[in-house]
């Protein structure tokens, strides 16, 4: 059997920088729901008042794409981060060591926790602009109508 340690000890080194991305997630949807307020309290009355559904739809596939990354992203990275800590936890119960197992079984949690919380706001943020958007445009499809 090929010692396939050189493996185990490179995904050990993604946790890191895994877990650095989540915060910064974290980070990002909380800024993410407060520039959705302020388009909700002013910016998509700004829109409609220039009146151009080319500038609108530009703008919105930008935003929308940026939510969208949010809600997906961050899970699958805490489901990473998750997964990174518990195979040297569990390593640490064959030895008898079960402090370490609860220690990466703290941090597994965390990150599930970080990457769900981050793509909640993402999917949450997406949605109300999705709406939002889509009222905007038939609102000035409506008034070009006429």
């Amino acid at each position: 059997m090929t010692d396939l340690s050189w493996v185990h000890e490179g995904v050990k080194l993604l946790l890191l920088p895994v877990m650095a991305v989540l915060l910064a997630a974290c980070a990002l949807a909380l800024l993410e729901a407060g520039l959705a307020a302020g388009e909700r309290l002013r910016g998509l009355a700004r829109l409609r008042a220039q009146g151009d559904a080319h500038a609108v739809e530009r703008l919105a596939r930008r935003r929308l794409e940026r939510a969208d990354l949010l809600a997906r992203v961050p899970p699958m990275l805490g489901l990473m981060a998750t997964i990174i800590p518990l195979g040297p936890g569990l390593a640490a119960l064959g030895r008898g060591e079960s402090q370490l197992l609860a220690q990466a079984v703290t941090v597994a949690f965390d990150a599930t926790v970080l990457g769900l919380a981050a793509g909640i706001v993402g999917l949450w943020v997406g949605r109300l602009r999705r709406r939002w958007y889509d009222e905007l445009l038939d609102e000035l499809e409506m008034e070009g109508v006429r």
